[in-house]
């Protein structure tokens, strides 16, 4: 792989300056975020008793999404993720796809967590404190990418501490009861695929390292690394928290709960923790939120760049080296969007989108050859195989409305291939 171009001879290139903790604090904040404080709860309502196993499951195809989207970043280390590898690997309509499928969710994704936020810090003024959410990191995404890392640190450093905080206080508390994390009779395949896919929400952050492949340096090298580390240290954290809140408020309790977190505390006997765990929910909110437009935005520029979306959102700010006007379009709208989205069906809606893009993301890493860094076989097989499943587990709302957006998106394109032929 050749020297990549400098801004002087490419203006529209963005600059490298994400290294490896960089690449990995921005998966850690795209994962450790308001999915743990927001998915648990619907998924336990899914799998009831056998939620574990649920994010089991998850985990796995998490991990073979995360190693062909890997190799695939390493050997096409440029802006846009999926949609590139879909293009290069595929051909241009899966490409397409893939991108249009996770501009789509993932926006719906910015919007549940903008919501998030609004909810956890002013209940009665939710949508008003989103949209000020919105407003204040797509500021933050237009300052440059190196102050979005830098906030990303402190955001990833606050909501370890509050998770590690609540899992002690759940496990050594009297109330805790291992008998409760045992998979009972309620606990059906079903559910247990629909739980997967749900908590596949909360780990689908992996996506945003791939996405700023064209700003990561040293990418052949630093992605592959970054991607497994990430997903790692995530898996690690989502499972201790998994097994607190269920041996404290057991699979019933958490599957009624609004705050599972919040609840969970309260039912070891600290109240006094639940503000702080308040505070973590909403900056773990924020978290997502900026790596999340970080991540459309870049997709926006990649198809942008290809003219499947407006030519002016590829645009690259001089100065700052980031596609301002792309994040200034994803940024509008989220912020319009918060005005109706729904959490809860968001995160459904949001899997389905991110689930096809994965599925694409191994259908291509199928095509790579050994001298191309190829994963072992079974990887993209079984990833592939997973995400069609999971998708197609999620409640019936998420698996019409998820099918729609990509039919829309497949007539759109059609229809621009017939008008450009």
């Amino acid at each position: 792989m050749g020297k990549p171009p400098t801004s002087d001879e490419l203006p529209d290139e963005l600059q490298r300056r994400l290294g490896l903790p960089d690449a990995v604090v921005i998966g850690l904040a795209s994962m450790i975020g308001a999915g743990i404080f927001a998915a648990l709860a619907p998924a336990a309502h899914a799998a009831g008793s056998g939620l574990l196993l649920g994010l089991a499951l998850a985990a796995v195809v998490a991990y073979c999404n995360a190693s062909s989207s890997a190799r695939l970043a390493a050997r096409y280390p440029a802006s846009g993720g999926t949609y590139v590898y879909g293009r290069e690997r595929l051909g241009d309509f899966w490409g397409y796809l893939a991108g249009w499928g996770f501009v789509v969710g993932k926006t719906a994704s910015c919007a549940a967590m903008a919501l998030t936020v609004g909810w956890y810090v002013w209940p009665g003024q939710a949508h008003a404190v989103a949209v000020a959410a919105v407003v204040a990191l797509t500021a933050v995404n237009y300052a440059g990418v190196q102050k979005s890392a830098l906030l990303t640190r402190a955001i990833v450093a606050v909501v370890l501490a509050v998770l590690a905080a609540v899992a002690v206080a759940a496990l050594s508390s009297g109330d805790a009861d291992a008998a409760r994390l045992d998979a009972g009779s309620d606990a059906t395949p079903g559910g247990v695929l629909q739980a997967a896919g749900l908590l596949f929400f909360a780990f689908a952050g992996y996506a945003r390292i791939a996405t700023l492949g064209e700003e990561v340096r040293d990418p052949a090298r630093t992605i592959p690394r970054a991607i497994p580390l990430a997903l790692g240290i995530t898996l690690v954290v989502y499972a201790v928290v998994a097994v607190a809140v269920l041996s404290v408020l057991g699979p019933q309790q958490l599957a009624e709960a609004t705050a599972p977190l919040s609840d969970a505390v309260r039912a070891a006997g600290v109240d006094w923790m639940t503000p702080a765990v308040r505070v973590g929910a909403a900056v773990a909110a924020l978290g997502s939120l900026l790596a999340l437009v970080l991540g459309v935005s870049r997709t926006t520029l990649a198809m942008a760049r290809d003219r499947h979306l407006p030519h002016a959102l590829a645009a690259v700010h001089p100065r700052f080296k980031v596609p301002h006007r792309a994040e200034l379009a994803v940024g509008a709208v989220v912020a319009v969007a918060v005005t109706t989205a729904d959490v809860r069906g968001a995160i459904g809606f949001s899997s389905f989108g991110v689930l096809a893009y994965y599925a694409i993301a191994n259908a291509s890493a199928w095509t790579l050859t050994p001298e191309e860094g190829r994963p072992p076989r079974f990887v993209p097989v079984l990833g592939l195989a997973g995400c069609l499943v999971l998708a197609f587990a999620l409640p019936v709302s998420s698996v019409i409305s998820g099918s729609a957006v990509l039919a829309v998106g497949a007539v759109a394109y059609g229809i621009r291939r017939g008008l450009t032929q």
